[in-house]
């Protein structure tokens, strides 16, 4: 049904976005997009490296509450920093 896009299709797609959000919203979006990337991809590390420790220690040895996080937006930008709450897990596995 659709075929390969070839350079006129790119080029009439990329006029019709530039004609619905306008010139100067598209750099806004495009940064924004950038950041969710980034703040997606820390969190998924964060969470591949805690599932990894978490497998590693066998339960009830010394365990210590996890210290709060703080999730940034894009790294050095602290004005939309903030801290994490998690929930407890007070089940034994």
């Amino acid at each position: 049904m659709f075929g390969r896009l070839g350079a006129p299709e790119i080029i009439l797609i990329l006029v019709v976005i530039i004609l619905l959000f306008g010139a100067k919203k598209l750099p806004d979006m495009a940064r924004s997009l950038g950041k969710s990337a980034r703040i997606l991809k820390s969190e998924a590390k964060a969470m591949k490296e805690e599932g990894g420790n978490a497998s590693a220690q066998a339960p009830g040895q010394g365990e210590q509450p996890p210290a709060q996080r703080t999730i940034q937006a894009a790294p050095g930008d602290v004005t939309s920093s903030r801290p994490v709450n998690e929930p407890t897990d007070t089940t034994q596995r």
